[in-house]
């Protein structure tokens, strides 16, 4: 694939215990983006499930930029090894990697861009920025809320979603999805100036 090629990885945790979590909405997202391109990821040597598509359409109707998803198949603590090596198989420059996330500070169902920036204790991003050299990546940061009372955040992100948020969850997935091709497609600032407008 080419110099102009992204990949965007959905962070989560491996197998059926792990799929309804919170901690895996990164996953779920990227899911959806290979549903919509009419593909399923396939199991790569870098420790990762992956998929080759064109990412949504541009204005006129021509085809998306050319993009790799994928989620890490091991540990969210160790998903820097996976999308370091997807990064070399696939030459992709790490400026072109677009991480999607669970995070506890945004609103539940709200979805936020950005680039750079601290890992807020998130292990997966920890592990990314430790793997690739940077923390110089695209994020896109989809709210699960802060975990109630005393709860600890550990415990809450490793819960499923709650049956009143599993109602939500499907406008969630699909408008981080939106969010993730808007990015890809039109960058950073056009895409932050759609999602991170007031809703009305």
């Amino acid at each position: 694939m080419g110099a102009d090629t992204w990949l965007v990885v959905g962070l989560g945790n491996p197998g059926p215990r792990y799929a309804g979590n919170r901690h895996n909405i990164g996953a779920m997202v990227v899911q959806e983006l290979a549903s919509r391109a009419g593909t399923s990821l396939r199991s790569h040597k870098a420790r990762a499930a992956a998929a080759q598509v064109r990412l949504g359409t541009l204005p006129g109707g021509a085809l998306g930029p050319a993009t790799v998803l994928a989620w890490p198949s091991c540990y969210m603590n160790e998903s820097g090894g996976p999308v370091s090596a997807l990064l070399k198989f696939f030459s992709v420059d790490p400026e072109h990697l677009v991480v999607v996330h669970d995070e506890l500070d945004i609103p539940a169902g709200e979805v936020r861009l950005k680039r750079g920036g601290g890992e807020g204790g998130h292990n997966g991003l920890r592990s990314i920025s430790s793997s690739t050299g940077t923390r110089d990546y695209y994020r896109v940061r989809v709210g699960i809320g802060r975990p109630p009372g005393r709860m600890d955040a550990a415990d809450y992100v490793l819960r499923d979603f709650s049956a009143t948020e599993r109602k939500e969850l499907p406008m969630t997935i699909s408008a981080a999805a939106d969010a993730t091709e808007d990015l890809v497609r039109g960058g950073l600032l056009e895409a932050q100036q759609r999602w991170h407008a007031p809703r009305s």
